[in-house]
């Protein structure tokens, strides 16, 4: 590989350790869907479709948080911001811990969320400080390829400890997490980010970033791109533990059903490292796009003709995120290689936004559960059609720019 500066650590740990990082959100995540149904049963939530906020309030804090994180990995290094992100996850991980009402539960969700940003943004940052273009992608398809076989394992740990314990035991989980992790950062992890290479935290700074971020045309097109991408998938998550266990009533065996589809996309993305530097980025998420929305087109026919069943659910699902796993890596890459040493400010930004829209995509679409799946099928055709619309138009800016 093309090292962007001389790396600190070897690719397979830095592989390892920015997956684990990128895992906080999957796995605070997951590993809780399976509690869904006994935390509206436990807090006395009237409505089922409530409950899909826990997941949401993370979602909220993380995107804020991404604003301040960001410029702050920028000004001060990485792992000052490491550092200060897990100790709010710590603090919102107890806070749910001890939550009496679904409110309470919520902030603690919502500053886990803030906490959890800074390691979001950092491992991003970290790669970026390293590596560049299609070494750089590689790095991150491996990444995500790690990353989505967090959820094949999450919800299934998050089955067993609820075996041995309530729902309040995912939580003890979580600050173990976060702790081991802390320690891997204090014996191994060095700065990435040189002291000449900071930018001085002042606001005409930040701003200056920002406004770096906000009109480079290619990075905020792109950004959009993946707002509408993880719209999508948090319509899905939201609505997962209602799909399988109530309409589809496959009980204990919705961890599996959920694994399964995770690795999907865990494979995927491995696929995606092999391919990404002979087909590019660019082709590779087009035509993935273009692949969702032809599999949401059909599966929307096939409910409009017949009731459909679980295989014939997983057969389609299990098509889109092989498309996500496509996707994932190679668009966010896209969106920050020009970005150069605003990479922390870079990330905020594009994760902030992209999360913000994908927030309000996602609750919107989850909220809409009726007990099928066509808000999701709907939710796939339209916004996958506007994503490919936006990448057409990242390819045709390219090409104008190889030809200047």
């Amino acid at each position: 590989m093309t090292p962007q500066t001389n790396p600190a650590i070897s690719p397979l740990e830095m592989t390892i350790f920015t997956a684990t990082l990128m895992s906080m959100v999957a796995i605070s995540i997951d590993a809780l869907l399976p509690a869904l149904g006994f935390i509206s049963s436990d807090l006395l939530v009237s409505d089922p479709n409530r409950t899909q906020l826990v997941i949401s309030a993370l979602f909220l804090g993380m995107a804020l948080g991404q604003l301040i994180c960001g410029p702050y990995s920028d000004a001060l290094g990485r792992k000052p911001v490491l550092y200060a992100g897990l100790l709010m996850y710590l603090a919102g991980t107890l806070l749910c811990y001890f939550a009496g009402d679904l409110n309470t539960l919520l902030a603690g969700r919502f500053i886990q969320g803030l906490g959890v940003a800074g390691p979001y943004i950092s491992a991003v940052s970290l790669v970026r400080d390293q590596y560049k273009g299609r070494d750089m992608a590689k790095i991150m398809s491996l990444v995500m390829m790690i990353f989505m076989l967090v959820p094949a394992i999450a919800p299934t740990l998050g089955q067993g400890l609820l075996l041995i314990s309530d729902w309040r035991g995912v939580f003890i989980f979580y600050i173990a997490y976060a702790l081991i992790i802390t320690l891997w950062i204090f014996l191994r992890l060095p700065e990435t980010l040189p002291k000449d290479h900071r930018i001085k935290l002042t606001v005409p700074g930040f701003l200056s970033g920002f406004k770096a971020v906000i009109t480079h045309k290619i990075t905020m097109s792109l950004t959009i791109c993946m707002g509408l991408l993880f719209g999508c998938f948090i319509s899905y998550l939201n609505s997962s533990q209602q799909i399988f266990q109530e309409q589809f009533a496959v009980g204990k065996m919705f961890s599996v059903y959920f694994g399964v589809l995770a690795l999907v996309m865990g494979v995927s993305s491995m696929v995606n490292s092999q391919l990404v530097q002979r087909l590019g980025m660019q082709f590779l998420s087009q035509s993935a796009f273009m692949a969702i929305v032809l599999a949401s087109v059909i599966f929307l026919i096939i409910q409009l003709l017949m009731d459909i069943n679980l295989w014939i659910f997983l057969t389609y699902i299990a098509c889109v995120f092989f498309s996500f796993g496509l996707i994932f890596g190679n668009v966010n890459a896209m969106a920050m290689e020009p970005m150069g040493d605003n990479a922390g400010i870079a990330s905020a930004v594009i994760g902030s936004v992209s999360s913000i829209m994908s927030i309000i995509i996602g609750t919107t679409i989850g909220q809409l559960y009726d007990g099928t799946v066509m808000p999701i099928t709907l939710g796939f055709v339209f916004i996958g059609t506007i994503a490919t619309g936006i990448l057409i138009y990242v390819g045709k800016i390219n090409k104008q720019t190889e030809q200047v």
